[in-house]
């Protein structure tokens, strides 16, 4: 490596992460950099990597031999121990960009820039091999009409001038402001799972964390809280304005927004079903009456259901669609008109492998299904858990007392209720081998 090499962090995420004999270790995701009182220039002391599994480990620049445009090589074997961030470090993209800061100096004078935003940052390497953050690329802060900025969000160019400045000249860059944008976050981790995107907003502090949810749209949010830990859930729902939570737990799938409910005071959730389109509250009331270790407060509202006198055609058309999950999207559950849960009386299921097998002119109900039983909704966790297992099953039909359809348990509903109550923030802690 050169005796000064300077790379910028936003060009740097996302690069591939190789050892010395050139196989890929990960791909980094950020920067962590310390703060000091007595150095003007910020010491960069490792990158965030995601491995292979989603993990997220850090790597210190002493071990980084060589940065280039292309990837970044290591030597010696990488720590797989999940990264965990201390009180004196930041990260770069995930606390810095989006910052507002105060520029000084000849250059911003001229360019009329005193308050501007993080767009990017320059960290160098000196000849002594350490690491630090030299630069600061800013546009200026300017408000702009609503119509400016939604069409920057839709093409990601941003108005405003922009200028490379020295480190030195720019104040409140460690300092939180009172209001900061996520939008250069969300786009440095645009490719990730949700499942990866919520473990990465568990990650951060309150304050960002909140920002990143307002940040979201309404649907993308509901996919992130289902993946959150309950404690993240509530201070985020909470967080928010009540029209808002309204509406993102309407985007929910409904056993999670019911849990999600089960966990608010009292007070505050009949609040936000209040505030609920009538038809999306009214199923949530009904989970929240069951006991949440029992079918009926595992199950979701929304199965796929239709009358025997379907098609084949038409089946395969439902269990199509993006939206549903794989689980829901196996079975095909069968019942008299109204088609809506409760349903009228329940007649069978059809698994998708059988709609597969089929002439698509056929009906359904030439093909049900009827020697899985239904449970009650009252059944234990440890009865549906077992159904499961002995049938090879991953969705199972739940009736009220008149066998009218009232909903469906999933596999994933019932790991969620087996394994630990803390299994999110440990699902990374298993050994990986690297």
């Amino acid at each position: 490596m050169s005796a000064s090499t300077r790379v910028f962090v936003a060009r740097l995420t996302g690069l591939a992460v190789f050892d010395p004999l050139g196989d890929q270790v990960g791909r980094v995701r950020d920067v962590v950099v310390m703060f000091s009182h007595t150095r003007p220039e910020p010491r960069v002391i490792g990158l965030v990597v995601e491995v292979p599994g989603r993990r997220r480990v850090f790597l210190p620049m002493t071990r980084v031999t060589s940065i280039d445009a292309g990837a970044v090589i290591t030597t010696g074997l990488v720590n797989m121990r999940r990264f965990e961030q201390r009180t004196n470090e930041t990260l770069v993209a995930a606390e810095l960009f989006d910052r507002t800061v105060h520029v000084r100096g000849p250059e911003a004078e001229a360019a009329d820039i005193s308050t501007a935003i993080v767009e990017d940052l320059a960290i160098e390497q000196r000849a002594r091999r350490d690491w630090f953050a030299v630069k600061v690329f800013v546009r200026q802060a300017s408000g702009g009409s609503s119509a400016s900025r939604a069409m920057s969000r839709l093409t990601r160019r941003r108005s405003g001038k922009t200028m490379l400045v020295d480190i030195r000249d720019v104040t409140g860059l460690h300092e939180q402001s009172a209001a900061q944008s996520a939008e250069r976050l969300l786009e440095t981790y645009d490719d990730l799972k949700v499942a990866d995107l919520a473990e990465v907003i568990h990650d951060l502090n309150p304050k960002r964390r909140a920002e990143v949810a307002a940040a979201l749209d309404d649907e993308k949010l509901a996919d992130v809280l289902e993946e959150l830990p309950e404690d993240d859930q509530v201070e985020i729902i909470a967080g928010l304005g009540t029209e808002r939570a309204a509406d993102v737990l309407e985007a929910m799938e409904p056993d999670d927004a019911a849990d999600l409910l089960a966990d608010l005071p009292p007070d505050q959730a009949e609040q936000l079903l209040q505030l609920m389109e009538p038809d999306e509250a009214a199923p949530l009331r009904r989970l929240l009456t069951y006991d949440e270790n029992t079918a009926g407060g595992m199950m979701t509202t929304e199965p796929v259901v239709l009358a025997p006198e379907a098609t084949i055609a038409e089946a395969l058309a439902m269990v199509r669609r993006e939206e549903l999950a794989p689980a829901l999207a196996s079975v095909v559950y069968v019942s008299r008109p109204p088609l809506e849960v409760p349903t009228g009386r329940y007649l069978g299921l059809v698994h998708i492998q059988r709609l597969l097998r089929e002439p698509p002119h056929a009906s359904v109900g030439t093909i049900i299904d009827k020697d899985v039983e239904p449970l009650e909704a009252s059944a234990p966790l440890g009865v549906v858990a077992r159904t499961l297992a002995t049938y090879n099953l991953v969705s199972l039909p739940v009736v009220d007392g008149d066998g009218r359809l009232i909903g469906a348990v999933t596999v994933d509903d019932v790991l969620d209720h087996i394994l630990p109550e803390d299994w999110r923030e440990e699902r990374h802690e298993l050994e990986v081998t690297p």
